[in-house]
């Protein structure tokens, strides 16, 4: 059988391609670089699980309880000043969508104006092939700063304006407007939607007070 990937040598010349992630969430079925958009359908289809396809790699998405929760506020928060003004479609953290032929991403949160759906209604596909204005990622455990970084490389060279990343140790979201320039928002301040959402505001310490919910509060 031909190798898929001559330019990797070994394990570890694969994990550090992608972005030095733990090795647990690489799929070595199918076999690494021979993975397909229809790999990715079927692993959530059939086992529940999502997955990304990096480089012919299906590389299972990092999550946990607390990123979700964080994930599923922006949500509401962006759903409240997007429906109204019926500006575009807003999906999160199981949301794939195919940003060139064979990279399929899933950001925790993502905004597509109309103009970036195709046919400028929701896609039936479950891996539709749109880009998003901006993507928002939240970071988890086991995610690592060289994925991150390669993900941020990726959302901007296909035309993806904002990206949000979102810490819930350090509570903060760091702004890019490009893979390296960035702007770091803390607790205290509030996280604006120019220039992709004009006039949409966010408090972060609304955001991150999710953070701090219990039952005898």
């Amino acid at each position: 059988m031909k190798n898929p990937m001559p330019d990797i040598r070994t394990v570890a010349d694969l994990l550090k391609q992608l972005g030095h992630i733990p090795a647990e969430r690489v799929r070595w079925n199918p076999l690494p670089g021979t993975a397909t958009k229809e790999d990715v359908v079927a692993a959530d289809a059939h086992e529940d699980r999502l997955c990304e396809l990096v480089d012919g790699v299906l590389v299972e998405k990092a999550m946990g309880y607390r990123e979700s929760s964080l994930g599923a506020a922006l949500i509401k928060y962006l759903c409240e000043f997007v429906d109204p003004r019926n500006l575009g479609l807003v999906s999160g953290e199981a949301g794939m969508m195919e940003l060139f032929p064979g990279l399929v991403r899933i950001p925790d949160v993502a905004f597509a104006s109309w103009a970036r759906v195709p046919g400028g209604r929701m896609p039936a596909e479950p891996v539709p092939c749109l880009v998003p204005d901006p993507v928002v990622e939240v970071l988890s455990a086991g995610n690592t700063p060289q994925e991150m970084a390669r993900k941020r490389r990726e959302y901007f060279r296909v035309g993806v304006r904002v990206v949000w990343m979102v810490d819930p140790v350090a509570r903060t979201v760091t702004v890019y407007t490009a893979p390296d320039q960035s702007r770091m928002l803390s607790e205290a301040e509030t996280l604006k939607g120019d220039p992709v959402l004009p006039g949409f505001e966010l408090p972060l310490r609304d955001l991150f007070a999710r953070l701090d919910r219990r039952a005898d509060a």
